[in-house]
């Protein structure tokens, strides 16, 4: 496998926390690049990881992973958006804010969604092994790509979120629920990976 197709790789698993990140800015009232470089920590460590552990453990337990990836994704995916959802639906109006801001830290909710997001991650790395990838430039570069674009994603987030607090917290949650489903429709083979 080339340079070119491991960049198009990187990109392409990174785009689930490239989105989440802008979900994370849309909320925020200020932009806070510490909390934007642990969320990029996060979704880079994890989509570095993720390709890592697929490789260790090859095409033997494909028939393991394999059946429940995107069931796993779908439900950690629509639970955070969900949650997401409902808080910005029922917030009191007099609060003088209409939705959670969420520059702060929460690692909880950044392993949930690393995690998440992460998970194709570690059928990439199944099929590493079984192409005989140099698995450390590979995780390298998947993890360098998505710490980049998950910074980008939380600025761009932060831009439109400033603007418009309870609705970018409403399609933050619907994107959110969205990725899960597409996760869950593309193993389902409904679309079209």
């Amino acid at each position: 496998m080339g340079l070119v197709e491991l960049l198009l790789i990187a990109v392409g698993l990174s785009m689930d926390a490239f989105a989440v990140s802008i979900c994370r800015g849309l909320g925020m009232r200020r932009l806070n690049l510490r909390t934007a470089a642990v969320l990029a920590l996060f979704f880079g460590g994890f989509q570095a990881l993720m390709p890592l552990v697929g490789w260790a453990l090859g095409s033997q337990f494909i028939w393991l992973i394999g059946p429940v990836d995107h069931w796993v994704a779908f439900l950690l995916l629509a639970f955070i958006g969900g949650k997401m959802l409902w808080e910005a639906l029922h917030e009191d109006a007099e609060d003088g804010c209409e939705c959670e801001d969420t520059s702060a830290i929460d690692l909880r909710e950044f392993l949930i969604l690393a995690v998440a997001t992460s998970i194709d991650a570690l059928a990439a790395g199944i099929s590493f092994a079984a192409l005989n990838v140099d698995i450390v430039a590979s995780v390298s570069l998947i993890g360098a790509i998505t710490f980049a674009l998950s910074l980008v994603g939380v600025a761009v987030g932060h831009f439109f979120g400033a603007r418009y607090e309870r609705p970018a917290s409403v399609v933050g949650g619907v994107v959110l629920i969205l990725i899960g489903f597409k996760v869950l429709l593309e193993h389902l083979g409904v679309l079209a990976p």
